[in-house]
């Protein structure tokens, strides 16, 4: 009977802490994939941001490409702040529920080891009245543990239902379902406008730099105009478009400085100006054009490789991902810990009902010896007489 009730709480304190340390990974990994998704999408809208204020010569973007970067920034946002909402709004609800289990538990088990301590200390020293209390008390208790046996069962179907749920989504991924309040999907329309949006505005930046290079540096204005700096020297490379029309992937030609090395080529470009702006060596561009040069095609590159990322959001890709490391990698510990936590509470409902019995039994010796004392007498008197 003891040992039964030490096993039990044994189990019961090993199986919830590992449960509560489950569920806490669960979590946190996916808090941490949604933030990897808001951060990516908003990674997009800062670098579309930006692109906004990128010029060269004073040369800007369309007025056209910049009205739709606007929308297209709202969107994003508003997808990154649900995004971030909901998997807030959830995980703190799902650990508010657990640790209110945890604690719930934790003082079962230990006002039951206390309870059947006292019991068995008024049982011996023979205080009658108290053990019936504490009888009635432990009773409860016990019906309390049954009560969350049937709730740990109740839980592991719910996560079992739930891990089956995710296996069949990773199947067959569809954006609306019950787990959308897990983790919630981007919608496909605002990727792809993303992904158009982005490659387009590369181009344009490839457009306003390859506009000045044709246009001023590669060309020999008059001294009286503005754009006159004493350029010379041989024709700098212009800046290659990364997409076709068609916005599909281009190879370079070698006339061309990519966008990933345009840096270190145009710097062989670049003169040395007098105090007045003028070339004093041959080149192309002057150190200040040459930064505002390179500041767009940063800018470029940044979108050519941050924007690709939403890909992976697309038809729900990284939801499908996590919820496939979640059945392969979490539920199995979870259902594993629940089936040590049921177990527990299921031995320390059996050893507190045996030591019920044995309360109950030495609770009604005294009465019995007292009976049997009591006829002793009276046959004792009944053969004197």
């Amino acid at each position: 009977m003891d040992t039964t009730f030490r096993i039990g709480c044994i189990l019961l304190s090993v199986g919830q802490d590992d449960f509560h340390s489950q569920v806490l990974h669960t979590v946190k990994y996916v808090v941490s994939r949604s933030d990897y998704t808001v951060q990516t999408l908003k990674n997009v809208t800062e670098y579309l941001s930006f692109a906004k204020n990128i010029s060269v010569a004073q040369v800007f973007l369309p007025s056209d490409v910049m009205s739709d970067i606007d929308k297209l920034d709202m969107e994003l946002s508003t997808v990154a702040d649900t995004i971030e909402e909901k998997t807030r709004e959830n995980s703190k609800k799902i650990l508010t529920v657990f640790n209110i289990i945890r604690s719930v538990l934790i003082t079962v088990a230990a006002v039951m080891l206390v309870l059947s301590l006292l019991g068995l200390v008024l049982s011996v020293l023979g205080h009658q009245h108290a053990i019936y209390i504490f009888i009635v008390s432990g009773w409860l208790l016990v019906a309390i543990t049954f009560v969350l046996c049937g709730v740990f069962v109740v839980f592991n179907n719910m996560i079992g239902d739930t891990c089956v749920a995710m296996e069949e989504w990773v199947a067959n991924p569809h954006s609306e379902s019950a787990l959308s309040d897990i983790l919630p999907c981007v919608d496909q329309r605002t990727t792809n406008q993303t992904l158009y949006k982005s490659k387009l505005v590369v181009n344009d930046i490839v457009s306003v730099v390859n506009q000045y290079i044709y246009t001023y540096a590669n060309t020999y204005p008059p001294k009286n105009t503005s754009y006159y700096y004493n350029q010379s020297g041989p024709p700098m490379p212009a800046l290659c478009y990364p997409y076709d029309g068609n916005l599909q992937d281009r190879q370079c030609t070698s006339q061309e400085a990519s966008i990933a090395n345009a840096s270190e080529v145009w710097k062989n470009y670049t003169c040395q100006v007098s105090s007045t702006g003028v070339c004093m060596t041959p080149g192309r561009v002057t150190p200040i054009m040459y930064e505002q040069l390179i500041a767009a095609v940063n800018e470029s590159y940044a979108l050519q490789h941050y924007t690709p990322p939403l890909l992976s959001l697309q038809d729900c890709n990284f939801v499908t991902d996590t919820f496939r490391v979640i059945t392969s990698q979490y539920c199995p510990p979870l259902e594993r810990n629940l089936k040590t936590v049921d177990a527990g509470l299921g031995l320390i409902s059996v050893g507190a009902m045996l030591c019920l019995v044995l309360w109950i039994l030495s609770a009604n010796r005294p009465r019995r010896e007292e009976e049997f004392v009591g006829s002793s007498s009276n046959n004792k008197l009944a053969t004197g007489l």
